[in-house]
């Protein structure tokens, strides 16, 4: 393990998961494990036999005897892994983290720093991604995710490649990007523009395939989408739906954000058009299997703040979200 951690102090928790774990009769050998800013994960290998849901119900007692306010057990193949909030946790901030990447390919968002410590970067245009979900609750940072995948892409990307169009029910989330020179019109915060701004995108998706063509890039955000379905009405979903449906080959793609990811809130035909989920800390697992997709991804346990997972193609990748603090955006609006 590498971090500035001490190797006493890890050596020491292995220690307290065997000795849990062995009092209740699941005996297990923990080797090694993986820091990342926020949280550390300890690998092990349970004994033939041992149950993974007996490990999962002891994680009340694993993050007592660890000192941690909550822990998260999740499986690996035939090993299982107990993650472990960092005492000394730090933020990914955006702009050091694209500096240490160098170079970015086109058209790619970079979404932070993935369990192993090699940045997490998401291609728009590749078949398995066209749209990405974003869900979490309140201070989950879901938001701050979304505005450093869209800043990504601007810093990397010239205005005659990709064009950004925002819609912010709340007018708070986006407000920083409206200033971006690859914004095409005003940032929707109500919905009667937001509604007029969608009409216009679906007239330029069927444009372009009548002729044809799928660039420039176009990026729709939309924050709090289930604000924007609950005041936009019929008409704003099935535009949605439409784009979401037919955007790629158009080179139109969506990254939305919600709160609560359920059928009901956001609707089944819309929601299953996201190939590529991003989810933080939600309030239940049922929330968390809505949000995902896929059942047992253990998202109800994030620590929030930017904790988060990505879900594509059936796979599960845990990683701390790029952040923009204030003091960046001033740097960020002189790149342009």
């Amino acid at each position: 393990m590498q971090a500035t951690l001490t190797h006493d102090f890890l050596n020491f928790q292995c220690d307290r998961i065997e000795r849990v774990l062995a009092s209740h009769k699941v005996p297990v050998r923990v080797h090694g494990g993986t820091v990342s800013p926020r949280w550390i994960r300890f690998h092990m290998t349970p004994a033939i036999g041992a149950r993974i849901a007996t490990v999962r119900n002891l994680s009340e007692e694993l993050a007592l005897a660890l000192g941690a306010q909550d822990v998260r057990v999740s499986r690996q193949g035939e090993a299982l892994a107990v993650e472990v909030p960092r005492p000394d946790a730090e933020p990914v901030r955006l702009l050091p983290l694209l500096k240490s990447i160098g170079g970015v390919p086109p058209l790619t968002a970079c979404l932070g720093l993935a369990e192993d410590g090699r940045p997490l970067m998401v291609r728009l245009p590749s078949p398995e991604v066209a749209h990405i979900l974003v869900a979490g609750t309140t201070g989950s940072g879901k938001t701050d995710l979304m505005r450093a995948i869209l800043s990504s892409l601007a810093l990397h990307n010239r205005q005659s490649k990709l064009q950004i169009v925002l819609i912010d029910p709340k007018g708070r989330g986006f407000g920083p990007l409206a200033a971006l020179p690859h914004t095409v019109d005003d940032l929707a915060a109500d919905p009667i523009s937001a509604r007029a701004l969608l009409s216009k995108m679906v007239a330029e998706m069927e444009r372009r395939d009548r002729e044809g063509v799928s660039s420039p890039h176009i990026v729709i955000a939309v924050d709090e989408l289930h604000d924007l379905l609950m005041t936009g009405g019929k008409d704003v979903e099935m535009a949605l739906v439409r784009l979401s449906q037919r955007g790629r080959e158009a080179g139109i793609h969506l990254i939305c954000g919600v709160q609560k990811p359920s059928a009901a809130a956001i609707g089944g035909m819309l929601k299953a058009n996201f190939p590529v989920r991003l989810v933080g800390k939600v309030s239940s697992a049922e929330d968390a299997r809505s949000a995902a997709g896929i059942a047992g991804t253990g998202a109800e346990k994030l620590l929030g703040r930017g904790d988060f997972i990505a879900v594509a193609s059936g796979q599960v990748i845990r990683f701390q979200a790029a952040w923009i603090p204030p003091r960046d955006w001033d740097t960020i609006a002189l790149r342009f």
